[in-house]
């Protein structure tokens, strides 16, 4: 089995960033969704089925080329196989292995494959191994990649850092939330590949210090998102820049109506590929609906949350998840939240607190339903029920990734129960449902919850031990260099 972090990737949804300040009693949020899910009210609104939101897939005209028993079997460099050997990458996922042959090649792609399908690496070998022989000039790049959210980008251009090096090809990521300045002067020096969302990519074009008319190959990552979130206007304005003629792929794990005009516009005779149906479920994933009185959540979310072991839960609002966070720190639990109130720096420290162990609960709005990629994360909890089928989905996927087993539990009140069993028919999901209440064996025995120690935490940020220096003899340093130096160290912590 193809084990490695590097196959998959992280990211939000149009929730993150632009959550309303509204939430329901306690820490939880009783206001309908904001992705056109039904009201929690009525129980009357009409949901599209899976099958009416989905677009017919194109017909190739040209044949495929048959898929790949192995990376030695494939057209790439040999500084690329020398890589995937060193990153322990060393049989292709089944959507890498019918797709790679065909993108080698030049030929346009449209692939599906679940989170944690390995899409990642899927276009990113291509990209790289059809841009290896080429350099790129100043505000210039050769290679596209367009996500929707910075998460997706930072994880993206972490997965393809140590093969993009591999064949000397020069990454820049441009994403908002970070300075511009710094990401002007990367294009400026020549990048090979750049990996954008669309705003903060447009900012620079506009600026003069980023030109797309000598880009041969484009990737469109996680479309749909771009679409949900309202981004086709800047999506489309900045394929219409690309080199004509190029080579366009589109990747994502839900394909729906929503991209129908990406592919039918830009997409010429693609090789279409779909490892798993959109609503189709993983077969390493549990799915359980934990039937909770509203009086009892708060106290059952709590003891989920203490379990031995990391968790991943939602809510829908920020506000809903600072206050469950700050309830689980006073509660003993070591806890972070994660939301689009808070600094790319921030975000992105918490992120590494929760993949290091550091913090044990990952509190989050739909900021992190995609793209986050935590090894051996067994559980998300659905604190607040999504009323996207997408959502949830996307929730999921968090955890039972690359082949590994995982649970996703969601927690229903009485009053919520109609429009849950409607999001799961459309989501095409079966879960297990169960009546709970908090200290009882069977939360137990679902989610490993237990009471917490009451003990209050307070989480800090790890001290990273400083290199022993040597003892030099020679010139001293410079004081002008001794003043600096704590500046340059601040840097390095807000990108960690």
């Amino acid at each position: 089995m193809n084990r490695t972090r590097t196959n998959d990737r992280f990211a939000r949804t149009r929730t993150g960033g632009a959550e309303p300040g509204r939430s329901g009693k306690r820490f939880g949020s009783s206001v309908p969704g904001r992705s056109g899910g039904p009201t929690r009210s009525g129980g009357h609104s009409r949901r599209p089925s899976a099958v009416s939101g989905e677009f017919a897939l194109p017909r190739t005209i040209t044949p495929a080329l048959p898929a790949a028993a192995g990376f030695a079997d494939l057209d790439m460099p040999a500084g690329l196989l020398a890589a995937l050997g060193s990153e322990g990458v060393t049989v292709p996922f089944p959507i890498q292995a019918a797709t790679l042959p065909n993108s080698l090649a030049g030929r346009d792609v449209l692939g599906r494959g679940r989170t944690g399908s390995g899409k990642t690496l899927a276009f990113g070998l291509a990209l790289l191994a059809r841009t290896a022989s080429r350099r790129a000039e100043a505000r210039q790049p050769l290679g596209l990649v367009l996500v929707p959210t910075r998460e997706l980008a930072q994880q993206v251009t972490d997965a393809l850092t140590p093969y993009a090096r591999s064949v000397r090809l020069r990454l820049a990521t441009v994403v908002g939330g970070m300075p511009i300045g710094r990401q002007a002067h990367a294009l400026r020096g020549g990048a090979e590949i750049v990996v954008a969302t669309p705003g903060r990519l447009k900012d620079l074009i506009d600026r003069g210090d980023c030109l797309l008319d000598q880009v041969s190959v484009t990737v469109l990552d996680e479309a749909d998102q771009m679409a949900d979130m309202g981004f086709m206007p800047q999506v489309t304005a900045l394929l219409d820049q690309v080199s004509p003629g190029g080579q366009r792929m589109l990747f994502s794990a839900t394909l729906d109506r929503n991209v129908d005009l990406l592919v039918r516009r830009y997409l010429t005779d693609p090789v279409v590929h779909s490892v798993d149906p959109s609503a189709g479920a993983v077969t390493t994933m549990e799915h359980h609906v934990l039937h909770v009185h509203g009086a009892d959540k708060h106290a059952a979310t709590t003891e989920i949350a203490a379990r031995d072991g990391r968790v991943l839960m939602f809510l829908d609002t920020k506000h809903a998840v600072d206050r469950l966070t700050e309830h689980l720190l006073n509660s003993g639990v070591r806890a972070a939240a994660l939301h689009g109130g808070k600094s790319q720096p921030q975000r992105t420290r918490t992120l590494k607190q929760f993949k290091d162990g550091h913090v044990s609960v990952l509190v989050a709005t739909n900021v992190a339903a995609r793209g986050i990629h935590v090894d051996s994360l067994d559980l998300v909890v659905n604190v607040d029920p999504p009323t996207d089928h997408k959502d949830y989905l996307h929730r999921g996927g968090r955890t039972a990734r690359a082949g590994e087993s995982g649970s996703v539990v969601t927690l229903v009140t009485p009053n919520q129960r109609r429009a849950m069993t409607r999001l799961m028919a459309t989501a095409g999901i079966v879960p297990q449902t169960t009546q709970v209440r908090a200290g009882a064996e069977a939360l137990h025995r679902i989610t490993g919850a237990q009471a917490p120690s009451g003990i209050p935490v307070v989480i800090t940020a790890p001290v990273a031990e400083r290199p022993k220096r040597r003892a030099t003899r020679g010139r001293r340093r410079p004081a002008s260099a001794t003043r600096r130096a704590p500046a340059r160290q601040s840097v390095s912590d807000a990108a960690a």
